[in-house]
């Protein structure tokens, strides 16, 4: 497989048209044909059904779309990066973060981007979601990064990175400890912690009084490094998402009977110029193999 194929593949499940996508990819239409046979051929079968002047896409093609787009999205990303390089930008990154992201999570793409931006300055906000889509509105950040999606703004685009589920976290010398799977009628023997700044907070406390799990007496918490100090001395229990970084004194298990997932989005607002490192953070972060860092 090569990258023109894979640029010729999503300009033509874009336009649905070859004659169309062969316009917009500055190629023959026969060179666009013959790119687009080659690709089935080491699929093993076809990726889109020729309905004239249509060509739709079949379900093998609706499969390979993500895994595709990914393609050129890393393709686009590394361009970019090199491109900055060369030119010996020195990159500006404003990122916004709702309290419930774990900050551990952005450390890897941090980490790359000061590779390829000489001097790259970094300035991370924190707050709620309304106040990250308020900082994105008012410029002061260039990309948000929320566990929900916010419609009050219709400025604001969204992509969803990763999908996770919610597990209980409690201190290592929990009575809980050694188990890999926790009821969660047993959670009534144990004093809750609530992560009140997590935008799921209530769903949870729902969920969990819908169990008759008593929810009114929890300790609240309004920050991932007081909750951690709070689980290592034993003192509760808290049901948080994959991604929050624990601790030697913290172990975690599956809780059966709560089905419950989160999907983490990153924002930006269409129409607005990014700078050279938001644009290619923005590109790195989409192209991420998130479940291979979840895991």
């Amino acid at each position: 497989m090569e990258m023109h194929q894979v640029r010729y593949f999503l300009a033509l499940a874009r336009t649905r048209n070859f004659t169309q996508a062969a316009a917009d990819c500055n190629v023959s239409q026969p060179s666009l044909t013959r790119a687009i046979q080659q690709l089935e051929a080491e699929f093993g079968g076809d990726l889109f059904r020729r309905e004239r002047p249509q060509a739709l896409l079949t379900d093998l093609g609706q499969r390979m779309l993500p895994f595709l787009q990914q393609c050129d999205d890393a393709a686009r990303a590394a361009r970019s990066l090199a491109s900055s390089m060369k030119k010996g930008e020195a990159g500006t990154l404003r990122i916004a973060a709702s309290d419930s992201i774990d900050g551990a999570l952005l450390v890897p793409h941090v980490r790359e981007l000061g590779r390829h931006f000489r001097g790259l300055d970094l300035r991370l906000l924190r707050g709620s979601a309304a106040d990250v889509a308020r900082f994105l509105k008012e410029g002061r950040a260039e990309l948000g990064l929320i566990a929900a999606i916010d419609v009050s703004w219709d400025r604001l685009d969204h992509w969803p990175l990763f999908s996770e589920p919610f597990q209980l976290l409690f201190g290592a010398a929990s009575r809980l400890a050694g188990q890999d799977v926790v009821a969660l009628d047993a959670l009534r023997d144990e004093r809750l912690l609530t992560r009140t700044y997590c935008e799921h907070a209530g769903r949870i406390a729902e969920l969990l009084r819908k169990a008759d799990i008593d929810v009114d007496r929890a300790h609240e918490i309004d920050s991932e490094r007081d909750l951690l100090h709070f689980l290592e001395a034993d003192l509760g229990v808290v049901i948080a998402p994959q991604s929050l970084a624990g601790s030697a004194g913290v172990a975690r298990a599956a809780l059966s009977g709560f089905a419950l997932e989160r999907t983490v989005y990153l924002y930006g607002v269409a129409g607005r110029e990014r700078s050279a490192a938001a644009t290619a953070a923005m590109k790195m972060l989409r192209a991420c193999n998130w479940k291979s860092l979840l895991t």
